[in-house]
C-alpha cells in the first residue's frame, strides 16, 4: 500500500504515517464553538481535514476510519450570548450548531463519523479529573480543580515552550490559588445565573480543555492516530490535552499532530474592529460552496492563507474551465479507473499538498478537451471525476452549475421560452428582434452562447472574469 506522509507537529517533521491498526484508524478534529456563525477562518479546518479523511478513507477503506469532531456546547462565551438574548443555553447552541452543519455542508465536506457534544459527557469529565487527582496530576483549590503542570514534565513538548518560558509571559495578575501560575483550570465553580452540573467539588462546569480529552477516550481510545485543528491551538489546548491524557492514562495521547495554518482577509487578521469579519454563510449567498472551498485549498494547508475577492474570483473561474469540459463531454461514459493511480493522489500522500493535486486537476481538464479518442476521452474523464471527488470538487452537474444561479434570478422556464422566441427570430431573419432578446436576456444576467449543437445558457456570474 502506498504510504501517506504527515508533518508531524510533534518533533516538527514530515513522517510516514502508519496507524495502529489499519482495520481502526482514528481522527480527531476540534470543532466549533457554538454561540454564533462561524467564519471563513473556521472553515479552512473544516476542508482540509475533510480531504484528510478522504484520503484516509481511500487508503484503508471507509468502514476503517473513524472521524470524530466535537461541539463545544458550554464555554463563557455561549453563556454570555445566551443570557444576553434571555435564553436557554441548549436553545443558543442547537440553532447555531444547525446553522453549522448547513454551512459545512454547502462546502461540501463529509459528515464526520461522530460528533460528540460536550454537554453529553460531563460524567466521563468529571471521572477524568477524578483519575487526574489521583495520579496527582490535579488538585482542589477554592472550588476549582486545576491541572498541576509541574507534575507533567513533558509539558510544552508540543508547543516547544518552556515552564519558565510560560511563567515570564503570565499576566501579572494569577489566581492566587495556583500552585504555579501556569496550571490550568479543569473544573470551575458556576456563578450565579450560569449553568452548571454537580461535582465532588461543589456545582459548576467543565473547562474547556478537559472536553477534547474525555471525549476522545470515551469514543477512540486512550491513544488515537490523529489529533487536527487549527494553528492556534496548538498552546495552550492541545499541549494541555496532552498533559491530560498522557497524566490519566501513562500512554501516548496522540500519534501524529497535524495543524493547518491561520487565515487572513485581504492580508489583515480577521477583526470585528477592521470590517473584515467574514462570516462563512454570508459568503455562501454569494458564491457556491465549491469557489469558497477551492480558495480554501489553494494553499498548502500549513501555510497561511490570505482570502481575498480576487482568490474567490480565481477559483470560479477555475471551476468555471473544469465544469465546461465535463459539459462539453456530457455524453462521453466515464472509464473504470484506481484514483490512487492518479498524480493527484500521490501529491496528498505528500504531506496533503493540495496546490499539486489542483494543479493536476486542471492538466486532466486540458488532457480532456484535447483528447484525440473516446478510449482517451472516458479514461481523462474519469480520471478528472475522481480525483475531484476526492477533493470535494466537481460534484454538480455541469449544467446545473452553470444555470444554477441566485434565488431571485430570472426562471428557467422563462429564459428557455426566450431562447425559443429567439431562435425563430432568427429562423425568420428577424435579426433585430434576435438581438434584442440577447440583449433581454443580457439585462437578466443570461449569457447565451451559440453552438453547432443549439444555444446554451448560463448566468452572468458563471461567466469568467479576468483576474487581474
Amino acid at each position: 500500500m502506498t504510504t501517506l506522509s504527515l508533518h508531524n507537529t510533534l518533533g516538527g517533521r514530515l513522517e510516514p504515517f502508519i496507524p495502529a491498526d489499519p482495520k481502526r484508524v482514528t481522527m480527531y478534529v476540534c470543532g466549533p464553538t457554538v454561540y454564533n456563525f462561524v467564519h471563513i477562518g473556521n472553515g479552512r479546518p473544516v476542508v482540509v481535514f475533510d480531504v484528510l479523511f478522504r484520503v484516509l478513507r481511500t487508503l484503508y477503506g471507509p468502514e476503517h476510519v473513524i472521524y470524530a469532531r466535537n461541539i463545544t456546547d458550554v464555554d463563557d462565551k455561549i453563556n454570555q450570548a445566551a443570557a444576553a438574548n434571555g435564553e436557554d443555553i441548549g436553545v443558543l447552541t442547537a440553532r447555531y450548531t444547525a446553522a453549522f452543519h448547513e454551512d459545512v455542508a454547502r462546502l461540501g465536506a463529509l459528515p464526520p463519523t461522530l460528533e460528540p457534544r460536550a454537554t453529553e459527557h460531563i460524567g466521563p469529565m468529571i471521572a477524568l479529573i477524578e483519575n487526574l487527582i489521583g495520579r496527582g496530576h490535579a488538585y482542589v483549590a477554592a472550588d476549582h480543580a486545576l491541572y498541576d503542570v509541574r507534575s507533567y514534565p513533558e509539558y510544552g513538548r508540543l508547543s516547544g515552550r518552556s515552564l519558565d518560558d510560560m511563567r515570564a509571559g503570565a499576566r501579572v495578575e494569577v489566581a492566587d490559588y495556583k500552585r504555579d501560575p501556569a496550571d490550568f483550570v479543569l473544573w470551575k465553580p458556576a456563578r450565579p445565573g450560569e449553568p452548571s452540573w454537580p461535582s465532588p467539588w461543589g456545582p459548576g462546569r467543565p473547562g474547556w480543555h478537559l472536553e477534547c480529552s474525555a471525549m476522545i477516550e470515551a469514543h477512540l481510545g486512550e491513544t488515537i492516530d490523529i489529533h487536527g485543528g487549527g494553528h492556534d491551538l496548538v498552546f495552550p489546548h492541545h499541549e494541555n490535552e496532552i498533559a491530560q491524557g498522557c497524566g490519566a492514562h501513562g500512554v501516548e495521547y496522540a500519534r501524529y499532530w497535524v495543524h493547518n495554518g491561520h487565515v487572513t482577509v485581504d492580508g489583515e487578521k480577521m477583526s470585528k474592529s477592521l470590517g473584515n469579519f467574514r462570516l462563512l454563510r454570508d459568503l455562501l449567498e454569494v458564491y457556491p460552496g465549491e469557489v469558497l472551498r477551492l480558495a480554501l485549498l489553494a494553499r498548502h494547508y500549513r501555510a497561511p492563507l490570505n482570502f481575498s475577492e480576487r482568490g474567490l474570483e480565481q477559483a470560479r473561474n477555475s471551476l468555471n474551465s473544469l465544469y465546461r469540459v465535463l459539459r462539453d463531454h456530457a455524453e462521453t461514459p466515464p472509464a473504470s479507473i484506481d484514483v490512487r493511480d492518479t498524480a493527484a493522489f500521490a501529491a496528498l500522500l505528500d504531506d496533503l499538498n493540495t496546490p499539486a493535486a489542483i494543479a493536476e486537476l486542471h492538466r486532466l481538464g486540458d488532457a480532456l478537451a484535447g483528447a484525440t479518442s473516446a478510449a482517451e476521452a472516458a479514461r481523462r474523464k474519469a480520471e478528472l471525476l475522481a480525483v475531484g471527488d476526492l477533493l470535494g470538487l466537481l460534484q454538480q452537474d455541469p449544467v446545473d452549475w452553470f444555470q444554477g444561479g441566485t434565488a431571485d434570478a430570472a426562471s428557467t422556464e422563462w429564459i428557455e421560452a426566450r431562447i425559443a422566441e429567439r431562435q425563430a427570430a432568427r429562423g425568420a431573419r428577424d435579426f433585430a428582434r434576435s438581438d434584442a432578446i440577447r440583449d433581454e436576456l443580457a439585462a437578466a444576467g443570461i449569457q447565451l452562447e451559440d453552438t453547432a449543437s443549439g444555444t446554451r445558457w448560463q448566468r452572468a456570474e458563471a461567466v469568467p472574469t479576468d483576474a487581474t
